[in-house]
């Protein structure tokens, strides 16, 4: 196994506050990050925001295509109402190379956040649908990215779930996650299990609105 600090981490969506907080801990980390967006102006603009706030210089921007050639691993943190578009679109620089979708499909009405329907089975499984051809694992569904961003909280101290049918990727994943001081990856099963996971977020967001907390999850017992 590649070790997880030679490799180029993609961050799609890496202009949005899930994907740059968690290219903003990998930078800090040590990690090359490429960050991804539709422009390639807006991206290298996040990228130099984020070189600033890390005091880093490995962190670059890239078109979405761009950063999925260039990256080694690659995380999908775009909007749900583009996803399978974009991911789509990528099929081919994508071939072979470790896929880790953290979108979740939610509807938000006056009632408060809701899961969305998916005809796959979540989107993690849409990913997999649309790229057979790559290592799809999911995973930093229920990470804050408020928490992300303040570099003050020097340790993040929460499980990240991480799930796929491909053991060596998940591993990676799990890796990857713990260059994060204060995460701890976790395997969470199979990829037909991401929906309630991507589902749980629903439950997380109302805690965190009713406690005024960054509430994140913890496993017992392992």
């Amino acid at each position: 196994m590649t070790a997880i600090r030679e490799l180029t981490v993609g961050v799609l969506g890496g202009t949005g506050a899930q994907g740059k907080g968690l290219a903003l801990r990998w930078a800090k980390a040590g990690l090359k990050v490429v960050i991804g967006s539709r422009s390639a102006e807006r991206a290298e603009k996040a990228a130099e925001e984020l070189r600033t706030e890390a005091g880093v210089d490995h962190v670059t921007g890239a078109d979405n295509h761009g950063t999925a050639t260039q990256a080694d691993i690659v995380l999908i943190a775009v909007p749900w109402d583009g996803h399978a578009d974009l991911v789509a679109s990528l099929r081919e620089a994508l071939v072979g190379k470790i896929v880790i979708d953290c979108v979740n499909p939610l509807g938000f009405d006056k009632q408060g956040p809701f899961a969305l329907p998916v005809e796959e089975g979540s989107a993690a499984q849409q990913t997999a649908a649309l790229l057979p051809e790559s290592r799809v694992t999911a995973a930093f569904h229920h990470v804050s990215a408020v928490s992300l961003a303040d570099l003050s909280i020097e340790s993040v101290d929460m499980d990240v779930l991480v799930l796929g049918d491909d053991r060596e990727a998940t591993d990676v994943v799990r890796e990857l996650a713990e260059t994060v001081p204060g995460f701890r990856g976790v395997f969470g099963g199979r990829l037909r299990n991401a929906h309630q996971v991507e589902a749980f977020t629903a439950n997380l967001i109302a805690i965190n609105r009713r406690y005024k907390a960054h509430a994140g999850l913890k496993i017992t017992d392992i």
